[in-house]
């Protein structure tokens, strides 16, 4: 059940910031009114988990567990020095990749958008990521792969006239 995963995922993230913190269940427990087996149930997602005790759990461990954004959706924060890489999947849109084509910026290394459509919103952003030395290629009809200009090495052109 997806719920079931969730609740797993949360767990993970509390028991992984409580150990960092040093804090034990007991503790933990403690300082947010609760029982320790009610803690223990929450981090092996045993338990469903209140909005409120997500925010006392996250003010407790001074760590953000989720975020509710201005739009009211929930975002994981990820924190730590380590590497991310992998794969999601999102639904095909035209809005979707113009935004993920600016989002590629982020990266600094490849990245490769599947099945994106070749439409002319798509066409304009790829011209100005490629004015500024980012590097584009369609591959197999609807795959894009963008690579950013090495850091200090971007080309940037005017605007309005000025120099930037």
């Amino acid at each position: 059940m997806i719920k079931d995963k969730y609740l797993q995922k949360i767990g993970n993230l509390i028991a992984e910031n409580r150990q960092k913190q040093g804090l034990t269940q007991t503790q933990l427990a403690e300082a947010i009114g609760t029982s320790q087996s009610a803690i223990n149930r929450i981090e092996n997602g045993g338990q469903n988990i209140s909005i409120d005790m997500i925010a006392r759990i996250s003010e407790v461990l001074n760590n953000n567990i989720v975020t509710v954004n201005h739009s009211g959706k929930m975002n994981f924060k990820v924190t730590g020095g380590k590497k991310l890489s992998g794969e999601i999947q999102v639904k095909t849109s035209k809005n979707a990749a113009v935004g993920l084509l600016c989002a590629s910026l982020l990266n600094k290394g490849k990245t490769t958008l599947r099945k994106v459509a070749r439409i002319e919103e798509v066409n304009r952003i790829i011209e100005v990521l490629n004015s500024i030395g980012v590097k584009t290629r369609w591959l197999d009809g609807s795959d894009l792969e963008i690579v950013p200009p090495a850091r200090g090495k971007r080309r940037y052109g005017y605007c309005c006239g000025e120099e930037n």
